[in-house]
Formats: structure tokens, sequence, C-alpha cells
């Protein structure tokens, strides 16, 4: 029998005075460091019942916080009610983050304990000198949820895949070669590398071990002059595909061996890691004597930039992929004006029918946001069969909805409108539509970041005292991660490191609007940045708009769009149809065409 929250608290609070430990924290982490985490190490979500995929559980003996952002507020408020679990919100004036909180609460003397598999070797060692400002300390030998977890899950065991040269473009020896440069430049004679994705890039494999993400559980340790080793389940890879990294100097090692190999490094190595993508549990496994260089992952970037030939890629994708959309968005149009009762799981099920028809279509790239009505004020709403609305010929339908395909990754949110619509949503609708607009269009200097360019999405908001609580733009990965790094269009954050956009870099471009208990509005594309002009003042570069796939006009309000912005909207829905037309007949054409032609 399954132990409700409560009981799950107190068994940890248990084991937690058996230990002498004062409080408890609960990172959403894996020994990777992802964002979206196989479920033996969702220990936050199975203490606390909250499922957003951002979040940090606190526990101490008298308190149970969860700390979230504003994308999950009403989401956690519902999922903690009656749990003992306090929703403690992030990023909001005059409220404690976690950190800071623990400062609050603990006294001389006490420790805190955290999994040193769930701590990066930077947080870990920010904990310990603020704690020990205060005569606290850190405990990270203790896995104390993993102790009363007494049915958790055993580690993913699928697969590991070839992706396909056609698709990757680049041989896995070419990209361990530019690793390698980057290593030497850097005086390196060894690299680890724990995120995922990098991993999945490097090797050019791919998995499905996290849910929507191609990618598998590895560690991959290279040396600058010799070989590479993939620490990963053996059970996972074909006798075929070891002979074929074996043909690359990549050697095959159990993926628990990993700390094994750290510990044989010697005094005279040097040991390149990104402190903020490495565990405390495999930094802990290194000799002394080894010489350690903190820095970014050089994959990272590299990967980030998107070459002319894997760009050919997804712009193929994004026909696709549009395709399946108007297919999808038809249909349902079609149903709703039959009388046909439809809901938000139905919504999910055509889009994931005429993306599966799609070639080279491999899954989703995230789990399907389908929001009717008020429903759409919650950023990332998910229906389920236990609680889901049933669409009405009125009001608005957000659909934020992306695929993994071979050659490429997809994330679009588009609003429909199903029937009549009030003068508030067709007002909030353009306003976020000008800000979407308004980035879109921007021209920008060589070295600008995303947070240089974030108000420009949200000025139309701000000018009407309005705003959102999520960032306007994140990277994308090529057939990998939806939310890819270094990159991202955000508001910016003090002491935080201002990133570039350089040409081959994609991200989204997704302001929004909530309003509680009434509506909410996103408008999303996915766009790459290229070069744009030359002038006495430098390099320029703009946004190549990726999405292909209509905006329903029905949800907006024309009148309040200028002359520009007006001709920017009939401008991308040309593009649109030349696009995408060829690939559809008879009702679907007709569909594409009436929600394609100009505003008038």
């Amino acid at each position: 029998m399954e132990l409700t929250t409560p009981a799950k608290l107190a068994a940890l609070r248990q084991i937690m005075r058996e230990h002498d430990i004062a409080a408890c924290l609960v990172p959403s982490a894996d020994p990777h460091l992802s964002e979206y985490l196989p479920e033996h190490w969702q220990a936050r979500v199975w203490l606390s019942g909250f499922t957003g995929s951002a979040g940090t559980l606190v526990v101490t003996h008298d308190h149970a916080g969860l700390w979230t952002d504003g994308r999950y507020f009403a989401q956690a408020a519902q999922e903690l009610a009656g749990s003992g679990v306090e929703l403690m919100k992030q990023r909001v004036a005059h409220a404690p983050e976690h950190i800071e909180w623990l400062l609050q609460h603990l006294a001389p003397g006490d420790t805190l304990a955290a999994a040193a598999d769930s701590l990066s070797l930077g947080t870990a060692r920010s904990l310990e000198r603020r704690l020990s400002a205060i005569d606290a300390s850190l405990r990270t030998d203790l896995d104390l949820p993993g102790l009363i977890w007494r049915d958790r899950p055993t580690l993913p065991s699928a697969p590991v895949l070839e992706h396909a040269l056609r698709y990757a473009i680049q041989p896995r020896s070419d990209k361990l070669g530019r690793l390698r440069t980057a290593m030497r430049k850097l005086g390196a004679t060894h690299h680890l590398v724990s995120s995922l994705d990098d991993i999945a890039w490097l090797t050019n494999l791919r998995g499905s071990d996290v849910e929507c993400n191609p990618v598998f559980l590895a560690h991959l340790l290279v040396q600058a002059e010799g070989h590479a080793t993939l620490f990963v389940g053996r059970g996972k890879l074909t006798d075929a595909l070891v002979a074929a990294l074996a043909a690359d100097d990549i050697r095959i090692a159990d993926y628990a061996t990993v700390t094994d190999a750290l510990s044989e490094l010697g005094d005279r190595d040097r040991l390149l890691l990104d402190s903020g993508r490495v565990v405390v549990a495999l930094t802990q496994a290194i000799a002394p004597g080894v010489t350690l260089i903190e820095t970014a992952n050089p994959s990272t970037l590299l990967k980030a930039r998107k070459s002319a030939a894997e760009l050919e890629h997804i712009r193929d994708v994004m026909r696709r992929d549009g395709t399946a959309l108007v297919r999808a968005f038809r249909r349902l149009e079609e149903r709703l004006t039959a009388g046909m009762r439809q809901t938000e799981l139905d919504v999910d099920t055509l889009l994931r029918e005429e993306r599966s028809a799609q070639p080279d279509f491999v899954g989703e790239s995230f789990a399907t946001i389908a929001g009717y009505q008020a429903n759409g004020a919650l950023p990332h709403y998910r229906a389920t069969t236990a609680s889901h609305s049933t669409l009405k010929a009125q009001g608005l339908l957000l659909i934020d909805s992306g695929g993994q395909y071979q050659g490429g990754t997809t994330d679009i949110t588009r609003v429909l409108a199903l029937g009549e619509t009030t003068a508030e949503q067709r007002r909030d609708a353009t306003l976020v539509m000008k800000g979407l607009i308004g980035l879109s269009r921007a021209r920008f200097p060589k070295g600008a970041s995303g947070p240089q360019l974030d108000a420009l999405a949200r000025a139309p908001l701000w000018a009407s005292g309005m705003d959102y609580s999520h960032g306007t733009g994140h990277g994308v990965g090529y057939f990998l991660n939806v939310h890819e790094g270094p990159q991202g269009i955000r508001p910016p954050v003090s002491g935080a490191a201002l990133v570039a956009l350089e040409p081959g870099m994609i991200s989204s471009i997704e302001p929004g609007l909530y309003k509680p208990g009434r509506h909410g509005i996103r408008h999303e594309n996915l766009a790459v940045v290229i070069e744009a002009d030359r002038t006495e003042f430098g390099e320029f570069y703009a946004f190549e708009t990726l999405t292909l796939c209509p905006f329903d006009r029905r949800a907006l309000e024309p009148s309040l769009l200028n002359p520009e912005e007006r001709a920017w909207l009939d401008d991308y829905h040309a593009n649109v149809r030349a696009a995408l037309a060829p690939l559809l007949d008879e009702a679907d054409l007709a569909w594409l065409e009436r929600h394609c032609a100009p505003l008038g």
C-alpha cells in the first residue's frame, strides 16, 4: 500500500533523528543534473506529491516546504493541499529562497543533509560556505529519502541506438576531435562529461531513459591523447554498436564504475569538468593530487551552434511538423463544429496521431499541454484521465506541444479560438502577439545575450501593467532535449553569466500572459540566430523564424497591431502557406488557405 505524504514525511523525520540531521534538502536532480528525471531519482516527487519538473523540497523536524516558480504555483497549491508540505514561492518579492530560509532556521551546530548524487560540485561548495557562516554543516554521504523509499523504481534499461549519420551529419570521431582541440587549449589531459545531452551529441547515440528526451544514462571520460570511455549499462548496447564505438576508440565500461576510473587518475593528470554539471558523488572519487580545470563543457556550445546541414534537416522537420498540426487542428475544428464531444485529452491524441504519420517521427519532445479556458492559465498544465476539461464552442484553447524527429526537435504553442471570445481575451492575445513579433523582428549586435533582448517581448504587456513569470525563450536541441543551453532569453539575474547569442543557435520565442481562473495566452515559435548585416558599428544578427503553422487570427484584435506588426504577421502566414501547401490537399489545404489569408 502506497504511503501518504504525511506518512513519508514522518518516516523521513524519524531517520533524520537517528542520524542527528536538522534538515533534509531534496532537489529535483539526478547524477547528471538533468531537468527531467528517470523515476529512480524522483525523490522529491515521491516525498511531496508535487509532480512539476522544477522544485526543491526542504524538510525539518517541524516544517516541510516546497519551493517552485510561478509556472507551477497553481499546480503546486492543488497537489500539496493537505499533505503537510507548504508551498514556498520562488522569485517573489520579500519571500526567501530555500537557502535563505535554511540559514534563517538552522542553528549553530545543525547539520543539513543532501544526497551526493543530487548536488553539483558548485552548489555543494556554495552551501558549505554559507552554512559555515552560521556554524552549521553539510553532509552529502546520506541519501535519507533513499533509506525509506522501499519500492524505489530501478534504473531504466532501454536500448541505446545509433543516430544515423545522414541526420547526425558529423561523425563522432570529428566531434571528439573538436572536443580534444578545446581540451588541449585548456591544458586538460582528461575531461569528464556527465550531462546526458552532451554525451548523446558527442557519441551520435540516442536512447529513451528519460521521458520525451532521447538520451541515455551514461558518463563519458575523454582523454586528450588517447581513448574515450563510455560508462553505460552494457546490456543497452548491441555487439555491433560496441564494435562501431570501438572503431572510433570509445571503450565501454559499466555505468557504476566511473568512480573507479576517476580514482585512478594521477598527480600529473589535469581533469576538465563543469562544476555546475558534475555531482559531488563523482568529484569525491577524484584523487586529491589531480588538478581540476573548471569551466563549461566545450560540447555544450559546440552542439548549440547548429550547422547549415543540421538546419536544413530542421527546416524540413518544421514543414512536416506544421503539416501534422494543420491536420490535427482541422480535425478538431470539424469535430467541434459537428457537435462531437471533445476533451483536452482528445487534443493530445489528435496531435500524436498526426505526428506519428510523419516520416522519421520518434515521439513527443515533452508532454502536451492542452489547456482550455482557465486551464490555459497554468503554464505547465497537463490534462489527466482523472482531471480534464471538455471543450466547448467558445473561448480559448492553449496548445503547447512538440515532436522528436530524427532530423530535429520541435516546440510550438498556439492559442485557438473555439468560438466566441471576449474583448479581454482578444486584447490579451494581441498584446502577447505584439511581444512575439517585436522580438522576432529584432536586430542586435554580435555579443548580445538573451537577457538583453528579453524586454522586447514584454514591453507591450508592461505598457498595460501586465507581465509573465517565465522566461521568454530557451535553447532547443537537435533531436535532443527540448530545453538546451547555454543560451536563453529571460530577465537578467544578478551575478549570472551572459551567454552571447550566436549564429546557428535555436531558441524559442514564447511570451505569455496568465490570468488565473480566466484564461492563459502563449504564442511560441522557434527561431535560429542568423547573420543580418555589417555596419560601421560592427556585425548585427537577427532571428529567422523556423516554426511553420498559422496563428489563429480569430483570437486576435487586429486593430491593436501597427502596420509593421500586421505586415510581419501577413508575411509569416504567406511563408507558412508556401511551405505547407504542397504537402496538403483538399480539406486540409482549404483550412490552411483560410487561416493564412492576409489580415486585410
